[in-house]
């Protein structure tokens, strides 16, 4: 789908670009850089993240695509896994276009395009609007940095492990889970067939 030129873009003008990776700066359109990697770790998170949440009755997990998070200032951007807590939106009911809130937790898997300036102007962004907790995942690094509001801030590496803090209390998740390899064997039967271990007898 083709999008207008325009010389300012609306929030609600993203809502029509079906299909389009887009988040909202300053009435300016900036494009998400995605990958398959980087789609295939926030999954990984997300299916650790949301049964964890709904389990515990804690909030709502979401990977935003046509609808993001709209600020005070009308920016709009696009985590690619981001949690809210139970209470925050109105009537407890998601919004059906932007939520008009920043999530109390963000995750940006960096994407090979991404530049370091702009995944910092976006943890900024975070930060300053009041977001509690921030993850940026590395998959070259394979790391994740964790930022918080207070501004404190450390880096989590393969031993280590995620911890949801007093933004999403009891969760954990080791890191090294973001980043599983298949196993050496994976890939090695022809298509459609079930490749089992060699009879070792009893």
């Amino acid at each position: 789908m083709s999008v207008e030129v325009k010389t300012e873009y609306t929030p609600e003008d993203l809502l029509t670009m079906e299909g389009e990776q887009y988040e909202l700066v300053n009435g300016a359109l900036e494009e998400r850089h995605v990958g398959v990697l980087s789609d295939l770790i926030a999954g990984r998170l997300f299916v650790r993240l949301s049964p964890f949440c709904e389990a515990h009755q804690l909030g709502w997990v979401m990977i935003p695509s046509s609808g993001g998070f709209q600020s005070a200032t009308r920016q709009v951007r696009k985590p690619d896994v981001a949690f809210v807590r139970y209470g925050r939106f109105p009537g407890e009911e998601p919004p059906t276009g932007h939520a008009h809130l920043l999530p109390d937790l963000a995750v940006e898997v960096a994407a090979p395009n991404d530049g370091y300036d702009e995944v910092e102007q976006k943890i900024e962004e975070y930060l300053r609007a009041g977001v509690r907790l921030v993850w940026v995942i590395s998959p070259p690094n394979r790391t994740v940095r964790v930022l918080r509001v207070n501004g404190t801030s450390h880096t989590c590496r393969e031993g280590d492990e995620l911890d949801g803090e007093d933004v999403v209390p009891g969760f954990r998740c080791p890191v090294r889970e973001l980043f599983l390899r298949p196993p050496p064997q994976a890939g090695n039967g022809a298509a459609g067939e079930v490749v089992r271990p060699p009879d070792r007898g009893c």
